[in-house]
This record gives C-alpha cells, structure tokens and sequence, in this order.
C-alpha cells in the first residue's frame, strides 16, 4: 500500500470534505464498488495526493481540469508521474467532460483500466520465480538425520 507522510496524511483528510464536483460525482459511483473494486478518495502517496487510488490494481486516477493545463501544470504532473511509475502504479487521467458528460463511460473505462492492470500485474507476478518448498507438505514433513529411507 503506498501512503505518505504525517502532513500529506492531515492534507488529504482535509481535501476529503472539499472535492470538486467533478470528483464527487465520479465518488458517488466509485464507492459503490463497481466490478468489485475498492477505490479510495484523495489518497496519499508519498507528497502527493491521488484523487482516487485502487489498491489492488495498482492504479491512481486523476481528474483533469483546468487546473492541469499550461505548462508548469504539465511538468508537475510528469513529476508526479515519474514517483508513480517508480512505486509500480500507473495512472489514468480522466477529463472534468467526461465525468460531467458521460460518467457512465467514465466509469466503465475506469473499471476496464483496473481490470487490466489486475492482468498485468497477475502475469508479473507468474513470470517470477515461485518459492520451491523444502519438502512436500502432501507427504508429511522431511525424515529426521538418519532416518532416510
């Protein structure tokens, strides 16, 4: 689970109670869960502040509006990016016009994004060497010094 520290914990309690409208209507669909995913809001992640993050998948999803456009925007959200991708999370950007115009849409791509996400990071974990156990468990623990058979 990726967190921050005290201060971005305390920010984003706060952010909590004064989420944009775009944020708290795509909130209203996300906490119920959709597809079985649990979704969190305004999730602290090192100092930065994800306006919703799935656990499970890996995945932080951001609300673009007019505050990410222009260029300072621009290179703080490749900032943010960066320390994302280094703690294994992608993010999925989702434009104020579709949460606002077809949230339906909107959430059924959030959805497909996590579910793909949830894929890939099965087949990671598949392509990593298993842990080989010191003995059978279905035959019984190993025999003692000595007592080989």
């Amino acid at each position: 689970m990726i967190t921050g520290p005290t201060e971005t914990l305390k920010r984003a309690r706060k952010l909590r109670s004064e989420m944009t409208l775009p944020e708290t209507i795509l909130w209203r669909e996300l906490r119920k869960r959709p597809a079985g995913f649990k979704y969190r809001r305004q999730h602290p992640a090192g100092r930065y502040i994800l306006d919703f993050y799935c656990a499970a998948a890996k995945l932080a999803i951001e609300v673009d509006g007019h505050s990410h456009d222009g260029h300072i925007a621009a290179k703080a959200d490749a900032t943010r990016g960066h320390f994302l991708r280094s703690q294994g999370v992608a993010t999925l950007r989702v434009p104020v016009s579709a949460v606002l115009g077809n949230l339906e849409g909107a959430v059924l791509r959030i959805v497909e994004v996590s579910e793909d996400r949830i894929g890939k990071l099965a087949e990671q974990r598949g392509r990593e060497t298993p842990s080989v156990p010191l003995h059978h468990p279905s035959d019984g623990p190993p025999p003692r010094a000595g007592e080989e058979l």
